[in-house]
């Protein structure tokens, strides 16, 4: 049969929309627990944890995975074993070994996010971990080991204003092309665990809503290539915004060669910070047409994704709401403003009655095409007030190719049908099969590993770059291939996916039939063009500056 048939039947494979995953949470030894201290007193944070990372710790080419935890409340001290935060390694057989301890990043306190990135350029991913009034920088050694030097890098969470805040995301870029990964963290509100408001008649006491706590402004920490940072946030332009963030994701939404910002806003209006190349920031959510709903509307934003899903070059935004908010498509038009197409993509009509946390975009049958998950809950005891259960089954939607997503949660598995109380979720070749895997958490309930066994899904590519004088993960490169047709894939360098969570650094592609690509092509943060021609598929390419 000539390759030219086979790549046809292929096409027509993928066409029928079969994605499909397996459950192997427990084949995969992963048995970790999200705690939340919850204990009738309804405390605020027990809302939000908890977030999940996939990152390759020890450079063997296998995804380990890190989860963040809670704490007992009010006191926020870490309580035993269940209450710690917990790095798995990866046995490189799809199974994977607990070795927090080792590591030494069980971390104390209320954990919620993580985000994963080489903040030191030595080549070991590192780890920030933001949490309630307390944040914490790991350093990874190269051994196995991670060493705590947030006081040392003045990571700590805390504000010059505002004392302590309450980080809710984190993610890593570098805004100003300096060649160092700098941070970004989301903070929610103000929250004090000794003055927690009391909302509800005492006999159906429940979780207050944000409208009750006042906003804070989000932190941008300047890397001085030395071990520490700097509060870049009030001579950015930053903290000039105060919201109550929650999912934080980075992109060049109008084509200049600087990172921008968006900031998922939880019941006021979301954030675009249009980086001006000077080491400022400008704020065009309402500009731009991403603040608000088309319904005029703010939603309770959570997670995020800022990623090119129609394959025209530029990266639009999806953002997950609450029930009745739909979560946001933002098609980004020409660089300048973005389109809501929420409606005509058909997410609208999946998402109307759902509540959504963690998602991405990520092409999962390898078809050229970004296709969409979400990790779903309703808030706890909601089933006490609208009747229905908190519990929610994630999705999973198809990109039809045609601006357009249709909903394959029903035939995709075993891992979609089993309802939770579901909020981080992580994405990265596990099992290194060219299919992407999803680790998502759920509150007060086992993680679960989603394999992905999608059949016949088409060939792929994954770029795993290495920055000389960009930063060394290649943070903000926008990498395009071209296919064998002469048609054009785009992505860019970002962990920082979703809610509270950051996903693997590889930039990956979905190649459909083609066993080579013409060309692969990588813009530098700062402008340096690299191209390499006649590139074969299946396999990960390691690029050097």
């Amino acid at each position: 049969m000539s390759r030219g048939v086979l790549a046809w039947l292929l096409a027509a494979q993928l066409a029928s929309g079969q994605i499909q995953f397996g459950d192997v949470t427990k084949k995969a030894g992963v048995n970790f627990l999200l705690r939340n201290g919850a204990a009738g007193q309804f405390r605020q944070p027990e809302l939000m944890p908890g977030g999940v990372a996939a990152l390759d710790f020890n450079n063997d080419g296998c995804a380990d995975i890190f989860f963040t935890n809670g704490a007992a409340l009010p006191s926020l001290r870490k309580t035993g074993p269940l209450y710690s935060n917990r790095l798995f390694r990866n046995n490189c057989d799809m199974t994977f070994t607990d070795v927090t301890e080792r590591a030494g990043v069980a971390g104390e306190g209320y954990s919620m996010a993580v985000a994963p990135g080489d903040f030191d350029n030595d080549g070991f991913p590192d780890l920030f971990v933001a949490g309630v009034n307390r944040n914490i920088l790991y350093r990874n050694r190269g051994d196995g080991t991670f060493e705590d030097v947030t006081a040392k890098a003045a990571l700590g969470g805390i504000d010059a204003k505002r004392g302590k805040m309450w980080s809710v995301s984190a993610g890593w870029l570098d805004y100003d092309n300096d060649g160092k990964a700098d941070l970004f963290v989301s903070n929610y509100v103000r929250w004090d665990p000794l003055r927690e408001k009391s909302c509800g008649p005492p006999e159906r006491r429940l979780y207050c809503h944000p409208d009750n706590y006042e906003g804070t402004p989000n932190q941008l920490f300047h890397n001085n290539g030395d071990g520490t940072f700097t509060d870049a946030s009030v001579q950015s332009g930053i903290a000039a915004h105060v919201g109550k963030g929650m999912g934080v994701s980075f992109a060049y939404f109008d084509g200049v060669g600087f990172t921008d910002v968006f900031v998922a806003n939880d019941s006021v209006r979301n954030f675009l910070f249009r980086n001006r190349g000077d080491g400022t920031f400008e704020e065009v959510g309402l500009q731009a047409g991403v603040a608000l709903a088309d319904h005029g509307n703010a939603i309770a934003g959570m997670g995020t994704d800022f990623r090119d899903y129609n394959n025209d070059g530029l990266p639009d935004i999806i953002v997950t709401g609450m029930l009745n908010d739909t979560y946001p498509v933002f098609s980004n038009h020409a660089g300048t403003a973005f389109f809501d197409e929420t409606i005509r993509s058909g997410v609208a009509r999946v998402t109307s009655q759902l509540t959504g946390w963690g998602m991405g975009l990520f092409d999962f049958d390898n078809d050229g095409w970004k296709d969409l998950f979400f990790a779903n809950s309703h808030f706890p005891q909601l089933n006490r007030y609208v009747g229905t259960s908190s519990e929610l089954a994630n999705s999973v939607l198809r990109n039809t190719g045609d601006g357009r997503f249709q909903d394959v949660s029903a035939t995709a598995g075993a891992g979609f049908g089993q309802k939770a109380l579901y909020r981080g979720a992580a994405f990265a070749d596990f099992d290194n099969d060219g299919r992407v895997d999803v680790v998502v958490t759920a509150l007060n309930g086992p993680a679960k590993i989603l394999r992905n066994t999608t059949p016949n899904a088409g060939h792929w590519l994954a770029i795993q770059l290495e920055g000389t004088k960009s930063n060394r993960d290649g943070l903000g490169a926008r990498v395009s291939v071209t296919r064998m047709d002469g048609s054009k894939l785009y992505n860019h360098a970002t962990t920082s996916v979703g809610y509270a969570s950051g996903s693997e650094r590889l930039v990956r592609f979905g190649l459909a039939g083609d066993v080579q690509v013409k060309a692969v092509e990588v813009q530098w943060p700062g402008g340096k063009i690299q191209k390499l021609e006649n590139v074969a598929a299946d396999r990960v390419l390691g690029i050097k500056e």
